[in-house]
């Protein structure tokens, strides 16, 4: 794009407004218009004092000001963007979808002593990470122009990166556990000849619809044909192509032992309307 405001008005709905809430959040608090901490997850204040505007806003926090937090903005305009242009196009209702999913099940795992976290934004951005690594496996990266990698490592990758720079992992952790579990329920148990049971409540529908993004099409995560997805294969040998090859043989067999039926069926269904017309 040769200009900001273009590349702005080119970025997907849902990416970008989380992008720039993200953006703002910090910008506040920057400029001290708040304390963070009346934004952060605190389930005593919820319950207790029925805050419960903390249960939404410590998913826009990625920390003040910093190298972590520029990285963060990148990977939500880099690799959430991807994701709505290309598994969730056209299906901006299943990609807000995804982000409810997703927070509520951080919000549930949260509960777990060992997993409290009072901002839960930088694991919203590591879901979103984990997902794209699935959707996209064989696509190549490049981490600071020094490693290239396949995609299905990413998440790998940025979590020992992390680690080495002296960041929190246990953000990245659950990020990546509630990742999984949305992926394993709209990809591969549906793969696996599961039933398709998450589905996007009608409510979503709705309130993109009002938006003026339109009403999609409800259905599971459609991945990138030239990117491909980890462990397909082995979802789709499940008695598939045994059933057509038995099925194109005993066709090709009776096709070569009656052609002269075969011959005979297909002129009479084509032509028996015409010349009873015609002899008529």
């Amino acid at each position: 794009m040769s200009t900001p405001a273009e590349y702005y008005r080119s970025l997907p709905p849902v990416s970008k407004v989380y992008g720039v809430a993200c953006l703002m959040t910090t910008a506040a608090y920057y400029l001290q218009l708040y304390n963070p901490w009346n934004i952060a997850l605190d389930y005593g204040l919820v319950f207790k004092r029925l805050q419960i505007w903390r249960l939404f806003t410590n998913f826009f926090f990625l920390g003040p000001f910093s190298f972590p937090f520029a990285i963060r903005l990148i990977m939500i305009a880099r690799y959430g963007v991807s994701l709505e242009r290309g598994p969730f196009d056209k299906r901006t209702a299943d990609y807000v979808w995804m982000f409810v999913f997703g927070a509520l099940s951080l919000l549930v795992i949260a509960l777990v002593p060992f997993f409290r976290s009072p901002f839960l934004g930088v694991s919203l951005v590591f879901m979103i990470i984990y997902i794209w690594s699935r959707e996209f496996p064989n696509a190549r990266i490049n981490i600071y122009g020094l490693v290239s990698l396949k995609g299905f490592y990413l998440p790998w990758a940025m979590l020992v990166l992390d680690l080495i720079f002296g960041n929190p992992i246990m953000p990245d952790i659950i990020g990546m556990l509630a990742g999984h579990l949305y992926y394993f329920l709209t990809v591969l148990h549906p793969l696996a000849g599961g039933k398709y049971i998450f589905k996007t409540p009608f409510f979503i529908y709705k309130l993109v619809a009002y938006w003026g993004e339109g009403a999609q099409m409800n259905s599971p995560v459609q991945s990138d044909p030239s990117a491909g997805i980890a462990f397909r294969g082995r979802s789709h040998r499940l008695g598939g192509n045994t059933q057509t090859r038995s099925t194109s043989t005993e066709s090709n067999a009776s096709s070569t032992q009656h052609p002269q039926n075969h011959q005979s069926n297909n002129n009479s269904t084509v032509f028996r309307g015409r010349s009873y017309r015609l002899n008529g």
